[in-house]
């Protein structure tokens, strides 16, 4: 059964990669995306803030936690990382940065999940790599 967080985690994620297509797009426009896929999920009304949270967050800091992943790169270019690879970072991003509640070991196990689902394994390796560099020097979170 997939947890609650894991599918905030899922619709922000879903949401949030609008971005890298549309740079037109509103930040109501995402929220309103963001509404109705955690509607459709049935994430309870609880939980909808947290969610929202998450999205104004990495909306509106998205070129920071994009610099944050230029600096962490080795033998790479942004360019050449995938759109649901930065949508994964910046979403770990704003957890290691915001989420002290959570530990970083489930922050970064979580991403390589996400990344498993909607990338690939080598994906998931490339992520963990990246934030886990960016949790202990940035945020000295492990």
């Amino acid at each position: 059964m997939i947890s609650k967080r894991r599918k905030i985690r899922e619709a922000v994620l879903e949401s949030i990669f609008q971005l890298d297509f549309n740079d037109n797009i509103s930040y109501d426009d995402i929220l309103a995306l963001l509404r109705d896929l955690l509607n459709n999920k049935k994430v309870p009304q609880s939980l909808i803030e947290e969610a929202e949270i998450y999205l104004k967050n990495i909306f509106f800091n998205k070129n920071e936690y994009d610099e944050l992943i230029k600096k962490y790169l080795i033998n790479w270019e942004f360019e050449r990382i995938a759109n649901i690879e930065k949508t994964i970072l910046r979403m770990g991003i704003f957890e290691l940065k915001n989420r002290e509640d959570i530990p970083p070991k489930v922050i970064l196990d979580e991403s390589v999940e996400l990344s498993k689902k909607y990338a690939n394994e080598k994906s998931a390796k490339f992520i963990n790599g990246i934030l886990d560099r960016i949790a202990k020097e940035e945020f000295k979170r492990l």
